[in-house]
């Protein structure tokens, strides 16, 4: 019987002596490390109906595996209909075991679900070490069954990393397994 080793032993086994022997960091604390990632479903319907938003909330506590808060409007805007205070969507903030219980699943799971899956953007780093990109559903994930979802959203995941620049970023999530398409 072999014993599977989670991303976080992986990282503090194998990834942080990779990228250490990679960038010439003299010190251990110079190498970059995932600090948090945000799941963000933001549904314009929801401000009309609380059982879209409720059920949004429950499906993002699903996928992550801990409480989701629904988001309200911060300020009002007629033309869309919305008054300060209305449920918008729903967000959850991952850190520790469940951060890397969950990129472990989003690259091992959900991403080779994707129809024509070739890989992820290598692009959308934002200059400050952080990468964020969108799933066109939630129902990619194995805790979500298609009967339950009335409204199929995508959702924002956004990884932010300790990585001063993308160049780093991009090596410790390549080494944690992102799958990266090939220029």
């Amino acid at each position: 019987m072999t014993k599977t080793t989670s991303l976080k032993d992986r990282y503090y086994n194998e990834v942080r002596a990779e990228l250490k022997k990679e960038f010439n960091f003299e010190n251990d604390m110079q190498i970059p490390r995932l600090h948090k990632i945000v799941l963000n479903m933001g549904v314009g319907e929801a401000s009309h109906n609380s059982k879209i938003a409720e059920s949004i909330v429950n499906q993002l506590t699903k996928i992550a595996g801990q409480k989701a808060l629904a988001t309200k409007a911060k300020k009002s805007i007629a033309s869309y209909k919305l008054r300060e205070g209305m449920p918008v969507g729903a967000m959850v903030t991952l850190r520790g075991d469940r951060m890397y219980d969950f990129l472990q699943k989003l690259n091992c799971v959900v991403l080779p679900r994707i129809r024509d899956f070739r890989g992820i953007s290598p692009k959308s780093f934002d200059g400050r070490g952080n990468y964020t990109f969108g799933l066109k559903e939630q129902a990619l994930f194995p805790e979500i069954h298609f009967e339950e979802v009335d409204l199929v959203k995508g959702m924002n995941v956004s990884i932010i990393t300790t990585a001063p620049n993308d160049e780093q970023a991009r090596a410790l999530l390549k080494h944690l397994g992102m799958p990266f398409k090939k220029h």
